[in-house]
């Protein structure tokens, strides 16, 4: 059993690149919330790409405003787990503790850029979920998210294209072949045919 009771937060994030200690590592952290923060901040910018996505997933929970741009920079990182954390680090709001959250003007055209362009279908996976609530506020979010539906390349997302408008299709949410809301639908409904859509999609990757 690895104890880290002795361990400062500093070296916790360190022993995050030690496969047999990350686990026992990220708990520290955790359980440090807010306090452990600033070393976390320093993990953004470690070689090891382990340990970035591990601190992403920290900040996930206890976001700090000033890591915002270590984040925001982690999305253009060469790993792909890199770049998928440090967008859900960004963009989940379900995870947050407290009250900081990025504002969605400002995370928006990262992640629409993530799911229209990056070569890693996981990361565009990342990228649709993450948009789902946004879907119903931001003009960007959904006209990025049914661009991918039509165009992305991976071919789970053609499947669906053809399986799940078909679905989506019989509950009256969708045009026969045109991908697009049906203009009679109430607000509620709409809102409920978006984040099918998003969902779907999303899950396509699968």
């Amino acid at each position: 059993m690895v104890d880290l009771s002795g361990n400062t937060l500093a070296e916790a994030v360190e022993m995050l690149a030690i496969p047999h200690r990350r686990k026992v590592a990220l708990r520290k952290l955790m359980a440090a919330g807010r306090a452990g923060t600033p070393a976390v901040r320093a993990g953004l910018k470690h070689a090891d790409p382990e340990v970035r996505i591990a601190c992403c997933q920290v900040l996930d929970h206890f976001m700090d405003e000033q890591a915002l741009p270590e984040l925001a920079a982690n999305v253009s990182h060469w790993h792909p787990g890199v770049r998928a954390w440090s967008i859900h680090a960004l963009a989940c709001d379900r995870c947050k503790e407290g009250t900081c959250r990025p504002g969605e003007d400002d995370v928006i055209p990262m992640v629409v850029e993530a799911l229209l362009h990056d070569d890693d279908r996981n990361v565009r996976q990342q990228a649709a979920g993450m948009l789902g609530p946004s879907v119903l506020r931001s003009e960007a979010a959904r006209a990025a998210v049914q661009r991918a539906h039509q165009h992305d390349p991976h071919p789970q997302c053609a499947r669906w294209r053809v399986g799940g408008c078909r679905a989506v299709r019989g509950s009256g949410s969708y045009g026969r072949d045109s991908g697009r809301l049906a203009r009679s639908t109430s607000a509620s409904a709409v809102a409920s045919q978006l984040l099918a859509f998003v969902l779907a999609f999303a899950r396509s990757y699968g």
